[in-house]
């Protein structure tokens, strides 16, 4: 990617100063913490699985009977009842499904508990390695076939053999990536529901079944087309570290996984989301996963324009959290979006420049770049303008991750010829103007420059004020998205543990020692 914006380089590796020294609270404060989503992730990691006869996840079902010991780790206790029984990972799901008090159980020999759940972790451990190296296998194999930036667009019926039909037709139809959206208020669900799933209300339930069902459509769609077709789902909310786990055990090759996201818009306790994300995203590490964070969303409730420095400024913090965790920068889909108010004077100039920006800051990022919402009338003739003028940005900036507009929003559900027709606008602007940028430098002293920099300036002096102030204190008194969100409020804070002197979870201390002490 050329440099084009003379952005100064101590400015940038300032703002990552800062950013690592703003996080290093909330690290500590994660490193002596878990929560029953972390518990229950690394039951799932270990072979637990199942549901009772009402629904209830086998890994809900131990965290709950093991809820006044959890400061020392579940899985010393799972892995226990596997020796006192006998029974095989199947058997003791299906005993434990059916009323089994493993909290009754005698603990055996530490020795024997430990060696057991090593060889449990290398199983799944290993799944989720097979599964990064076909991932791998095929995009070797069809290099170059996939559009650039990837096109992503969505399914939402409700029902996943219905989104089945709709994500064939679509990767039929050219697009690179099939995000499942997940049904409403789902994030808010404390448990992963079990199984297939047929009804939902504005997406699909997230469940490790229909992950399943979508991957194994979508390989297929991938060796017909000869082109990878990614699947995305959404490692957040209450459930964020399961999701990862089951995703990395499918193969799913995105997530999206902020690691704030869910305490601004979904009001889910800062502590517990900080502490769910950092394990969420080691699994998503392991498993070559991308993540797409969420900086689109504050463009939602704050202006693009006045508020454009809050987003880098999340960009910055997102990137430290998940260099904390042990992902790459190739695994960072950091998000923006196309949001400036159309009646803007030189909007389109103010969008270019915050793109060119993002993409030279983090040149390594896969960026997500988000389309035209909020200002989307159901003009559809102007969305389809919109659009357009979004997709010239896109491939003009270089983005990784490309979110395809819809003339319909506003209106309603894309149905499979609004995503056709969003298809090939997008590739009629990209082919056209492939080699452009190459050709384009910009004015020194123009609007363009002059923008970049203004938002680099601010962005810094954000991340002063935040650094002086602190991280949770400033999510308090609404610095981001214009949203206040009190520390000891939010759903989710009852979940939320301080670790004991005994505290032990082999699971964690695996993906630690693979990534590099994360």
């Amino acid at each position: 990617m050329q440099k084009k914006l003379g952005l100064p380089e101590d400015q940038i590796a300032r703002a990552r100063d800062l950013a690592v020294r703003i996080i290093k609270p909330i690290m500590d404060f994660i490193e002596h913490h878990t929560t029953v989503a972390v518990e229950r992730a690394s039951l799932r990691l270990a072979g637990a699985d199942g549901a009772d006869a009402d629904g209830v996840p086998v890994p809900n079902i131990v965290v709950d009977q093991l809820r006044d010991r959890l400061e020392g780790g579940v899985l010393r206790w799972y892995v226990n009842a596997l020796l006192r029984t006998g029974q095989t990972l199947e058997g003791l799901n299906t005993q434990i499904a059916d009323g089994l008090k493993i909290a009754d159980l005698p603990l055996s020999d530490p020795k024997a508990i430990e060696t057991r759940a090593a060889q449990l972790t290398a199983q799944y451990i290993a799944r989720i390695q097979t599964n990064r190296q076909y991932r791998e296998s095929k995009l070797e194999q069809f290099k170059g076939k996939n559009n650039s930036p990837l096109l992503y667009v969505i399914v939402a019926t409700g029902n996943i053999y219905e989104d089945v039909k709709q994500a064939r037709a679509a990767a039929e139809q050219g697009a690179d990536v099939i995000a499942v959206i997940r049904t409403t208020a789902q994030s808010l669900l404390d448990y992963i529901p079990y199984g297939a799933t047929t009804q939902g209300f504005g997406g699909t339930y997230a469940t490790q079944e229909n992950f399943r069902i979508m991957r194994a459509a979508l390989d297929e769609v991938s060796e017909a087309q000869q082109r990878y077709i990614y699947l995305t789902n959404y490692a957040s909310g209450l459930c964020m570290p399961e999701i990862a786990a089951t995703g990395a055990l499918e193969r799913l090759d995105m997530m999206l996984n902020d690691s704030m996201y869910g305490i601004l818009f979904r009001d889910i306790n800062m502590y517990r989301t900080f502490v769910d994300q950092k394990f969420s995203r080691m699994i998503n590490a392991y498993a070559g996963i991308i993540i797409n964070t969420g900086e689109d969303n504050y463009l939602t409730t704050s202006d693009a324009v006045e508020k454009a420095h809050t987003v880098l400024a999340s960009q910055f913090l997102n990137e430290r959290f998940a260099l904390e965790a042990g992902l790459s920068p190739k695994q960072m889909g950091l998000g923006h979006a196309f949001e400036m108010e159309p009646e803007i004077r030189n909007g389109f100039l103010l969008e270019l420049a915050q793109a060119q920006m993002a993409r030279e800051i983090f040149p390594e990022a896969p960026l997500k770049y988000m389309p035209p919402t909020k200002f989307m009338t159901g003009d559809i003739f102007k969305g389809v303008v919109q659009n357009a003028l979004f997709n010239f940005v896109s491939k003009f900036t270089d983005q990784g991750i490309h979110l395809l507009g819809m003339l319909t929003e506003a209106i309603h559900t894309p149905y499979m010829q609004d995503r056709a027709l969003a298809l090939d606008n997008a590739k009629y602007v990209m082919n056209n103007m492939a080699d452009l940028s190459d050709e384009i430098t910009f004015k020194p002293d123009g609007v363009i420059i002059r923008r970049a920099h203004l938002v680099l300036s601010e962005t810094l002096d954000f991340l002063e004020s935040v650094a002086a102030t602190g991280l949770m204190e400033c999510m308090e008194q609404g610095a981001f998205a214009d949203i206040k969100r009190p520390r000891d409020m939010g759903k989710g804070l009852e979940g939320l543990v301080k670790k004991g002197n005994d505290y032990w979870n082999p699971v964690e201390k695996e993906l630690k020692a693979r990534l590099g002490g994360a």
